[in-house]
């Protein structure tokens, strides 16, 4: 009996697909002179949210357009679930669903309308169309107002619409593209909550977001994206603690004795820069977390009061700061039109 051998790089491919949604691996875009994606590596495992963060126009969109078969790869090779995304993009549309930034309902039709028509369009019969609607419907809380016009429909509501048309086929993977953006911090919590249900129901989505704390709040990994490539990636704690430790934010009893506290904290840590952002308050900058007891021990060996004390780790904000060297912020108009064309 012939023995055969499997090619090693075949084996690992195969042991990839198996755990990993999304695989890409040198992913190229292009617009003229312009790079808007380059030579990206990225994997995404099952049933996760991954974040993807980047200043605007840094390849967040293009990139989930190559992957949704919106846009050609102009190289480089991607696949979902085993499926090359160049290759097969038909069924690469069977395994995604797709919420942008903005609203994709039709403004004249009811909520029961809108999804009744897409799921036709998807290929459904009419009572399938009409069962997956009250389905949808009632999962996403509009039930009440599935037959009411989208004229009366709130922000929120419509956000929800739209990552319930996304649902029709039940996609294994999600692409939510700034699926928050827009809404108040009370529909953006229900929006994170809906989010949730569905990982928890087996779904893997991939997160684009320009709201730090959302990232910090949904995702398990994170890749942050600058320039068309990818410049840092681990979860929240893991970028988090690679910009330094946590900071320790005191308030003094006596702000007379702020020049003191200074000089005993400045010995401690050999000359670490100690910030005073007001009288009688000092932001001491931490190693370790377990640094903070040996402040306060010092100060208390030299008699001096401490009347607040607050142990402050780094946040997503300072990671994107110290990565890009920008301050996250929402888009502008003229950022959003700029990421729009350059799709």
């Amino acid at each position: 009996m012939q023995n055969i051998r499997t090619d090693p790089s075949v084996q690992t491919n195969a042991a990839a697909s198996a755990t990993s949604a999304v695989r890409i691996r040198g992913l190229v875009k292009t617009f003229g002179d312009y790079t808007a994606v380059n030579h990206i590596d990225l994997d995404i495992r099952r049933g996760e949210i991954f974040g993807v963060l980047g200043p605007n126009g840094a390849g967040k969109t293009t990139m989930i357009n190559m992957l949704a078969t919106l846009l050609a790869i102009d190289d480089g090779h991607a696949e979902i679930f085993g499926v090359d995304v160049a290759r097969e993009p038909h069924k690469i549309r069977q395994l995604i669903g797709v919420t942008g930034q903005y609203a994709s309902v039709d403004e004249k039709l009811t909520g029961r309308e809108n999804l009744q028509l897409i799921a036709r369009l998807q290929g459904l019969s009419r009572t399938a169309a009409r069962s997956v609607a009250v389905e949808l419907l009632e999962e996403f809380g509009l039930g009440a107002a599935a037959d009411k016009p989208l004229s009366t429909f709130s922000g929120g509501m419509r956000r929800r619409l739209d990552l319930a048309a996304s649902l029709i086929t039940r996609p294994p993977l999600i692409f939510l593209d700034e699926p928050t953006t827009g809404l108040d911090p009370r529909t953006r919590n229900q929006m994170w909550e809906t989010i949730r249900n569905l990982v928890a129901g087996g779904v893997t989505v991939l997160l684009t977001t320009q709201y730090l704390e959302e990232a910090d709040q949904l995702a398990d990994r994170i890749a942050v994206i600058d320039r068309g490539q990818i410049v840092a990636q681990g979860t929240p704690g893991e970028l988090k603690a690679s910009i330094g430790g946590s900071s320790l934010q005191l308030i003094l009893g006596d702000a007379g004795d702020e020049d003191r506290a200074r000089a005993v904290i400045s010995e401690l840590f050999a000359g670490d820069v100690v910030h005073v952002p007001d009288p009688g308050a000092i932001t001491v900058s931490l190693q370790v977390a377990s640094d903070a007891a040996t402040v306060l021990l010092a100060l208390r060996d030299h008699s001096i009061d401490v009347s607040s004390i607050k142990v402050q780790e780094p946040s997503l904000d300072d990671v994107f700061l110290t990565i890009t060297g920008e301050t996250a912020t929402e888009p502008s108009p003229t950022d959003a039109s700029r990421e729009e064309i350059s799709a």
